[in-house]
């Protein structure tokens, strides 16, 4: 206990990489390490080693449920005795972690709540295979807001530091954002490079917002979400995660066996501001997000300002009546397919986090959603409505706005304001609507979304991140945009620099 004390005090004056014993220094490109391995001037060993030993000194953020050290070494030692084809794959001996409702088989999967601790499931989730299949070797599975029912990463559930809660790489007083919690801190602490999360209204790209790294939210349908614990069959999808644009491509390629893509020309590109999305903006992200619009311009980006004022409405007309809806069959289902040995009322149960106790025993279990005067209605017939009228009306709205302003994407903040203070109030009601006021549209729509880290803010010091969201199946154009965003941008500098 005195060596973790002594360790988050190290954590809250610089950050992860001014920790005693762990060198400040960037980590590479994914395809950099692949290239190392593949010509023999890295060894796998070496980089899995190090990684396991980065992440033993960022105990104190709570990233990880499960340190596969014996497996990842091993799988390490077997790539480098490979044959060439082997260590030449395009992420030979490179390591990663994964979210933890996320399959890998034999490590447990948790969804980040007791009643699954002791499911292992046997078989990979397809979205894993493709990795691992590349040469990806997985370090880790990393903690999460319990059963990715949250944005601010707050789970007593798994805790390896002196204070509950997954914490923010570069102010481990702050949230990590979620629900993919563990993953976003796990790279913006430089653990790894490169991790996978799941979104549902936000997921891979909040946390990568609050923590500085890269991500994608893809189009619906276009990665598999089996081997996933879900939420919404309607809005669920894997997502990559990484420290850099140049490796979201990469993971996106290998993922979907797609062609390579590099940097488009920004010069004559149109993208959209919507008005809307820079309500409850704070000062450090409205500062930050001024200074990437005159940058886009500067670029030659054809910034055309827009007011949508019934997005809101749009967008909650399917949001929780659809999640909170599928939220039980799916989940029963995907307990009972994959052989949990656990039923809906054990999950529901031993649920320990406030926030999803209250929703699942206020509102999954007992089939309700939210209704005039603080009163519960009958879900289904809400339910109904939102996939016949409100998801159609909002995607509509999404493909006029895209095809009638001639525009490749919107631009806006990905989270209005910088992490909130770690803690349970960090889960509160009034935060989860804040944070995913400009990330839970493209989530209900099924378009795709990435995020971009676009600087630190002066007053917190914590991330800022933009958001490019495009019509739905521009997965390619919108990575291709981003890594042209990248180079204007510049990358963050490394906690504690």
């Amino acid at each position: 206990m005195k060596r973790q004390k002594l360790l988050f005090s190290c954590l809250t004056l610089g950050g992860v990489l001014a920790m005693p014993g762990l060198q400040a220094q960037e980590l590479k490109l994914v395809t950099d390490y692949a290239a190392g391995v593949c010509d023999g001037s890295m060894k796998s060993e070496v980089l899995v080693g190090d990684a396991v030993q980065r992440a033993r000194d960022a105990e104190a953020l709570n990233i990880i449920n499960t340190l596969d050290e014996k497996g990842a070494l091993a799988a390490a030692r077997q790539l480098d005795a490979a044959d060439q084809s082997q260590r030449c794959l395009p992420l030979a001996g490179v390591p990663i972690v994964v979210k933890d409702n996320t399959h890998v088989a034999g490590l447990p999967s948790t969804a980040g709540t007791p009643a699954l601790r002791g499911f292992v499931p046997g078989q990979d989730a397809p979205v894993v295979a493709r990795l691992r299949a590349a040469g990806a070797i997985v370090l880790a599975k990393t903690s999460m807001h319990e059963l990715a029912f949250g944005v601010s990463g707050y789970n007593p559930v798994f805790q390896t530091g002196p204070q509950a809660g997954v914490r923010n790489a570069y102010k481990p007083s702050h949230a990590a954002g979620g629900s993919s919690s563990g993953t976003g801190a796990a790279i913006g602490a430089r653990v790894v490079a490169a991790g996978l999360g799941t979104d549902t209204g936000g997921s891979v790209r909040i946390p990568c917002a609050f923590n500085g790294c890269a991500s994608l939210r893809p189009s619906i349908g276009r990665y598999s979400a089996d081997g996933i614990a879900p939420i919404s069959h309607t809005r669920d999808t894997p997502g990559p995660m990484a420290l850099s644009m140049a490796d979201i491509e990469l993971l996106d390629r290998v993922i979907t066996d797609s062609p390579a893509v590099q940097a488009a020309s920004l010069s004559g590109v149109r993208i959209g501001l919507v008005a809307e999305t820079l309500a409850n903006i704070d000062d450090d992200t409205s500062a930050v997000f001024s200074v990437v619009l005159q940058k886009l311009r500067a670029a030659g980006v054809d910034i055309v300002e827009l007011d949508a004022p019934e997005l809101a409405s749009l967008n909650s007309a399917v949001g929780f009546p659809v999640a909170l809806y599928e939220a039980y069959d799916d989940m029963a289902s995907y307990l009972d397919r994959y052989n949990t040995g656990v039923s809906m009322e054990q999950l529901a149960a031993q649920i320990v986090s406030p926030d999803v106790k209250g929703t699942y025993d206020g509102l999954v279990l007992t089939r309700k959603l939210p209704g005039p005067d603080n009163t519960l209605v009958d879900a289904k017939p809400v339910y109904d409505e939102a996939l016949a009228k409100g998801l159609p009306h909002l995607q509509g709205f999404y493909k006029s706005l895209f095809a009638d302003n001639k525009l490749e994407a919107i631009v806006f903040p990905t989270v209005p304001v910088v992490a909130m203070p770690a803690g349970p109030e960090s889960s509160s009601l009034a935060n989860f609507g804040l944070v995913i006021q400009n990330t839970d549209p493209a989530g209900n729509a099924g378009i795709p979304g990435l995020q971009v880290p676009a600087g630190l803010g002066a007053a917190s010091g914590l991330p800022v991140g933009i958001e490019l969201d495009g019509p739905r199946g521009s997965d390619r154009r919108l990575i291709e945009l981003g890594l042209a965003i990248e180079t204007i941008l510049g990358r963050l500098p490394m906690p504690g620099q």
